[in-house]
């Protein structure tokens, strides 16, 4: 009896006592497991911040985290697994985590649309083909090898399946996420590849069903035949019974109304019923969930929230623990000796061998060009979460010895890995659009449409941004104003967020929001979208979703295709309830960076403090000082232009401020000037000392002439007043006047001494960054303005092509 309950210690209980009853909780099933979910969380988002400037996917973290808190590294130490794995609790660990992973498999089946599998060119067919046999046959030579050497006695046919869909696999939701994150996911050849994998991943779980029923402890053929139409069985019921039901369900959820949380509970009863069946049928659990998935209505938007409802817990709690448990079983040490380090070579090459010439091959044989069809090969190879599960169902059901599933988990790991910096060498598709003359505010007629590219990424921006565009109309009949809303978004590891990137326009460029049920999805655009309904304004909402590190391509290229004249940008800072400026984080101020430096039209940066209040201010109610200060440049007469603009509305007061100095003196006062960045490294270069630009002066005296003469004609509206002064001090006591207007629009880089000794803020220049300080105001917002360059703009992110056939300026239905 006692060596049987040294064989077979007791249960766990759930929960204990508490400390203070000299219980210690980690003995207990469920402070385990939340200790075991803490560890496990922290230590892979740890990871995940070390990959993060390698540009991987989180799933590799997941993976190398998992790898080192097992036997390979940290859990080499026995005291650490005794305290935090042990043994007894590994039966709880590993259910956790195949219940997440059951609802992980039901979002890869949702994020499959049988529709587009069926709608699958022939081209993307015979890529898909190609990418799946030739791995695959040399998986089965593969396998030949392990078992004359490190997998003698194991299933053969059922080793050789398992080996062959290894190599084959690709994982198609890492894959949509590298495509997305280098923004390819909507290019030629991500179309390709993500129709190759779709067809890959259905082939892969056939083939998975086969392996499954053929690894049975019972080795009759007829039990694996059994398992074979039972399954076959259990799809056509699904088909029949279940797709009917979740239809029924979907249609009584219409657009714009909540989900009724009924239907969210059957939802995922059926999932967890379906896995049952096919766990009793003897395929795996994991089976059932995929093929719920799979026949959920994908329009609408029930499938979105169902989406949203399990996304977050899942992907960020459950998911880990599953990595963990395969860590786990992963020894690494098993590979020692030559031999094991030249198996671990070869799968590695056949399976890059496999997947990139077979891809390769077909694609040349389908005229894709050879870069692309390259390409193609490497993102075909990508590996990832399903590939684990195979090998994590292989080694539970004996296929797999711990020695070749180790090899089998670094080749997963090591061609994932590759994938995405390969790809970023090898192919970087050329944006393209036709040439636009009109990139400036300022122009030689006024009464043509302005059109601006107004970005935000949270609520804050969006009164202000409002109020601004309102005052921004003007009242002249033919020179329209014309508002692009783009919603900046950070791409993530949500599958949500894959979907949205999904509903991208053909050209990779961010999407529209047209649909009531993609406003659904977007709250912020619809105060943009009302806004355009009430005014005469046009209003074009858009959603760009991308890494934060590269979204400034986005904004540039949209601007480029929309022909805009101004990008407005938000301030890397709000200003709190204490009057405190305060950081939304470096990410943002890089972006505004990156834009300033590539915009292919004027940029505008907006440090909002409250212009009209929480809320949009009517028309009627429009009644603002704006303040103009002039020190000249090309960035100050464009102030001045849209400062012009602002006066036509009713309810502006503008007054410009033109500062002159005492003969002999300029306004640098003796201080070296920093001129806009003109090289491929965005370097400063330097003005020389106490001078200007002969053009520049001349071209200030000729727009302020024209100023002149508007101010004349609009008394009431437009005041303008000379400054003289000699120091900056000067220049800041006339400054302080103005401090309690509701706007004050300035040029990043006139040719004046810095307000201030330091700033953080140097794109917002010697002028801006004073008047965005706190010492300055609490009171006035700030519009910070960038005139196009031409002579700076020698690295465009769009080139200019006269023939390319443009994509049109309006919305259309979504792909």
């Amino acid at each position: 009896m006692a060596s049987h309950e040294s064989m077979c210690p007791k249960p766990m209980k759930a929960t204990s006592n508490g400390a203070f009853q000299h219980e210690n909780p980690m003995d207990y099933a469920l402070p385990l497991l939340i200790v075991q979910i803490c560890l496990v969380v922290a230590f892979t988002r740890f990871i995940a911040f070390l990959c993060k400037p390698l540009r991987q996917p989180r799933v590799i973290a997941e993976v190398i985290g998992g790898i080192l808190l097992g036997p390979s590294a940290i859990g080499r130490n026995k005291r650490f697994l005794e305290i935090f794995f042990p043994e007894r609790s590994l039966t709880v660990l590993e259910t956790v985590a195949n219940v997440g992973l059951l609802f992980f498999l039901f979002l890869v089946g949702l994020e499959l649309d049988m529709r587009s599998i069926r709608r699958t060119g022939t081209k993307a067919l015979c890529i898909a083909l190609a990418g799946i046999s030739v791995p695959f046959v040399l998986g089965i030579g593969t396998s030949v090898v392990l078992r004359h050497t490190i997998s003698k006695d194991v299933n053969s046919a059922a080793f050789l399946v398992f080996m062959g869909v290894s190599l084959s696999i690709t994982a198609f939701p890492v894959l949509a996420r590298i495509l997305a994150e280098l923004k390819l996911l909507t290019t030629d050849v991500g179309r390709m590849a993500m129709s190759a994998a779709a067809v890959n991943d259905v082939a892969a779980w056939i083939l998975l069903a086969l392996a499954i029923a053929l690894s049975g402890s019972n080795t009759s053929p007829l039990i694996s035949l059994w398992v074979l139409l039972c399954g076959a069985g259990f799809i056509v019921f699904v088909i029949v019974a279940v797709k009917p039901l979740l239809a029924l369900m979907a249609k009584h959820s219409p657009e714009g109304e909540p989900v009724r949380e009924i239907y969210i509970c059957i939802t995922l009863t059926i999932v967890l019923a379906c896995s049952f069946i096919t766990d009793t049928i003897g395929i795996h659990a994991l089976f059932g969930a995929f093929v719920a998935g799979i026949v959920v209505p994908k329009d609408g938007p029930f499938a979105s929230v169902l989406t949203e409802k399990i996304e977050d817990l899942v992907m960020s709690l459950l998911l880990p623990l599953y990595f963990v448990s395969s860590g786990l079983k992963t020894n690494v040490a098993t590979i020692s000796g030559g031999m094991s380090w030249a198996l671990l070579i070869l799968v590695i090459f056949n399976a890059c061998v496999g997947k990139i010439v077979g891809t390769l091959s077909v694609s040349l044989l389908c005229k894709v060009p050879f870069r692309e069809a390259l390409t193609l090969g490497f993102l075909m190879n990508t590996k990832g979460l399903v590939e684990l599960i195979v090998l994590n169902i292989g080694k539970d059901r004996k296929v797999l010895n711990d020695q070749a599933f180790a090899i089998c988990v670094l080749m997963a790991l090591f061609t994932t890995f590759i994938t995405t910096p390969i790809v970023m060498a090898l192919y970087k598709p050329a944006r393209k659009g036709t040439p636009y003359m009109i990139k400036t505010v300022q122009r030689k007629d006024p009464d043509t449409e302005l059109r601006i590219l107004a970005c935000f990424h949270s609520t804050w921006n969006i009164p202000t941004l409002v109020n601004l565009i309102e005052s921004s109309r003007g009242t002249r009949k033919r020179g329209r104003l014309c508002i692009y809303a783009m919603h900046l978004m950070e791409l993530s590891e949500r599958p949500s967020a894959i979907t949205m990137v999904h509903k991208a326009r053909n050209n990779g460029l961010p999407f529209w929001n047209k649909k009531q049920s993609d406003n659904n999805n977007d709250q912020m655009v619809i105060a943009f979208q009302a806004y355009g309904h009430l005014t005469s304004v046009n209003v074009r909402s858009m959603t760009a979703i991308s890494s934060l590190n590269n979204i400034h391509e986005d904004i540039c290229s949209s601007a480029h295709q929309k022909r805009v004249a101004m990008i407005l940008l938000p301030f890397h800072k709000h200003q709190r309830a204490d009057g405190i400026m305060e950081s939304l984080g470096q990410s943002f101020r890089i972006m505004n960076g990156l834009v300033l430096s590539h915009a292919p039209c004027s940029v505008g940066i907006l440090v909002d403090r409250g212009l009209g209040g929480t809320s949009q201010v009517h028309a009627s109610d429009v009644s603002y000082n704006v303040v103009v200060p002039f020190f000249g440049g090309c960035d100050d007469r464009e102030a001045l232009a849209y400062g012009m603009r602002m006066a036509e509305h009713p309810g502006i007061y503008l007054t410009v401020i033109k500062f002159i100095t005492p003969p002999g003196k300029t306004l640098a006062f003796g201080a070296k000037l920093i001129g806009v960045a003109a090289d491929e490294n965005r370097k400063v270069i330097k003005v020389a000392d106490d001078s200007t630009d002969d053009e520049d002066k001349k071209e200030d005296n000729q727009f302020w002439s024209e100023f002149i003469s508007v101010s004349c004609k609009s008394e009431e509206s437009i005041v303008y007043e000379e400054r003289l002064v000699d120091s900056k001090d000067d220049i800041i006591t006339v400054l302080r006047e103005r401090n309690k207007s509701n706007l004050i629009c300035v040029g990043r880089m006139p040719p004046v001494v810095p307000l201030l000794d330091g700033s953080d803020c140097a794109e917002l220049g010697p002028v801006g960054s004073y008047l965005a300080s706190s010492d300055f105001s609490t009171i006035a917002s700030v519009l910070v303005f960038q005139q196009y360059n031409p002579k700076t703009d020698i690295h465009p992110l769009v080139m200019e092509v006269s023939d390319y056939s443009d994509i049109p300026d309006t919305p259309r239905d979504e792909v």
